[in-house]
């Protein structure tokens, strides 16, 4: 053995599952998998500190402009937000069974808990293109997009205030990001669940599902702080 390299470490799997073999840089499994959850908690922390500056960008413009940010408020379809955050916390509790059935080898039960995680997301997208729809249709736009046809609705709940369209400008950016991040999961699930189609995953190696389940927990939590600033309490 030539030296700076050891042999290759392979992970027993039950049978009728594929061992996993320890990437060549790692001594051990459990370096492989404490690196892992040490960088993809790094990760988790530059999210928080990216929804963290948006929600005090948020706080800051709403204590300066409260009128604003009250009738804008009004005007989203609090029934969706709250669809939506039925959806997320239902795929949250199917992402922990899906976890945990891959700590038990129960390949079968893993695929279905992904599945339903799956369809939860895509359903959270679907409320989400209809609730964007109506706005880009009455002009509630971001920034410069921002415009109310004269003698509508719209135009009579904000054309009198300070500044109406920074609720939207907020509103558009947080949900927009965070619905990019649902997208990347939905990702990360189908890529699960054809790993998982191959015995990939088992109780000697989990380690992509946990991780991708803290992702999609933070995704889930983000969204429990987006619907009341956005919907409940401007």
């Amino acid at each position: 053995m030539s030296e700076g390299h050891h042999d290759l470490i392979t992970i027993p799997a039950p049978e009728g599952f594929v061992p996993h073999q320890v990437a060549h840089h790692f001594d051990s499994v459990e370096k492989e998998f404490q690196s892992c959850k040490l960088g993809f908690w790094l990760f988790l922390a530059t999210e928080i500190l990216l929804f963290g500056g948006l929600f005090a960008a948020y706080i800051y413009y709403h204590d300066l402009y409260p009128e604003s940010f009250v009738e804008g408020g009004k005007l989203l379809n609090w029934q969706l937000g709250a669809l939506n955050t039925v959806l997320l916390l239902a795929s949250s509790w199917t992402m922990a069974l899906g976890v945990r059935s891959a700590m038990l080898s129960e390949k079968s039960k893993m695929q279905g808990y992904l599945f339903v995680t799956f369809l939860c997301a895509g359903g959270f997208m679907v409320v989400k293109y209809i609730e964007y729809s109506g706005k880009i249709a009455h002009g509630l736009l971001p920034g410069y997009f921002f415009g109310l046809e004269p003698g509508s609705v719209y135009a009579e709940a904000l054309g009198h205030l300070p500044y109406p369209n920074l609720f939207f400008s907020l509103y558009w950016t947080m949900t927009g990001i965070h619905g990019f991040h649902v997208l990347v999961g939905m990702i990360l699930i189908a890529w699960l669940m054809v790993g998982g189609a191959k015995n990939r995953f088992h109780a000697g190696y989990y380690m992509p599902v946990e991780i991708v389940g803290l992702y999609w927990h933070l995704v889930d939590l983000i969204w429990i702080f987006l619907f009341p600033l956005l919907y409940l309490v401007p």
